[in-house]
C-alpha cells in the first residue's frame, strides 16, 4: 500500500532527525556534563527548550505515523493488536510529557516536575518493549518478528539495569544503561517502520510483507 509505505518512509525520517537532534544536543551542553553518568534528561534541563526536548517530540510525532501506519494495513487487528496500539499510544504520551515536563538540575532535590517526568519516562520506557513484543505476532510484520522479539529481550535487559543503577547501584553508569536502552527501542521502531516500507503482496485477502523484490 503506498499509502502506508509513505508513511513508513515518513516514521523513518523523523526518527533518523530526531537521533540526529539528541547528539547535536549532546555537543552544545556544559562539557562538565558526563553522558555516561547523567541521563539525557539531566542534559536536557541544562538547556530547556532546547534540542534534546524538540528531540524528544520528533520521535513522538514519528511514533504517531508509525502508529497510524499501523492501524491501516494488514488483517483486522486481534485484541493483542489493539493493546499494542494502546501501549505505543501510552508510550507518545509518555515522551512529550517527558519533553515538556523536566526533571530536576543534576544534584538537586526530586520536585514535583521532577517526578512526573520520571513516571513519563518509566511508563514510555516499558511501554514501547511489550508493544514491540505483541506487534512480533502481526502476520504482516512476520518477516521482523525474530529480530523484533530480540530487540525486545534486550530492551528490557537494559531496563533492569538502568532500574539497578537507579537505586541500589547509586547510579553508576546511568548514563550509559539509558543510552543503550533508548537505541535498543528505537531500533523496534526503526524495524517496524523498516518492514511497512517493504513492498506487499496479497495472500488470500491478507496483506503480506515480500522480502525483496516488487509487489505482485
Amino acid at each position: 500500500m503506498p499509502g502506508t509505505r509513505n508513511t513508513g518512509l515518513l516514521a523513518l525520517g523523523g526518527i533518523a532527525l530526531a537521533a540526529l537532534l539528541t547528539v547535536i544536543g549532546h555537543l552544545e551542553v556544559n562539557d562538565d556534563l558526563n553522558p555516561w553518568a547523567l541521563t539525557i534528561s539531566d542534559f536536557a534541563v541544562s538547556d530547556r527548550g532546547g534540542v534534546i526536548d524538540v528531540a524528544m517530540v520528533v520521535l513522538a510525532l514519528s511514533s504517531v505515523a508509525l502508529l497510524h501506519a499501523l492501524r491501516h494495513v494488514g488483517p483486522p487487528r486481534p485484541r493483542s493488536g489493539r493493546t499494542a496500539e494502546l501501549l505505543l499510544g501510552a508510550w507518545v504520551g509518555g515522551l512529550l510529557l517527558a519533553a515538556v515536563v523536566p526533571t530536576n538540575e543534576p544534584g538537586t532535590a526530586m520536585t514535583t516536575a521532577a517526578y512526573l517526568h520520571r513516571y513519563a519516562s518509566v511508563v514510555a520506557f516499558l511501554a514501547l518493549p511489550v508493544a514491540g513484543w505483541l506487534l512480533a505476532r502481526r502476520p504482516d510484520l512476520t518477516p521482523a518478528a525474530r529480530t523484533l522479539r530480540a530487540l525486545v529481550l534486550l530492551s528490557l535487559t537494559l531496563a533492569a539495569a538502568m532500574i539497578w543503577s537507579a537505586y541500589p547501584g547509586d547510579r553508576m553508569l546511568i548514563g550509559l544503561a539509558e543510552r543503550l536502552l533508548i537505541l535498543a527501542e528505537v531500533a523496534v521502531l526503526v524495524t517496524v517502520a523498516t518492514t511497512l516500507t517493504r513492498p506487499v503482496r496479497v495472500d488470500h485477502g491478507v496483506v503480506v510483507p515480500h522480502k525483496g523484490g516488487v509487489a505482485a
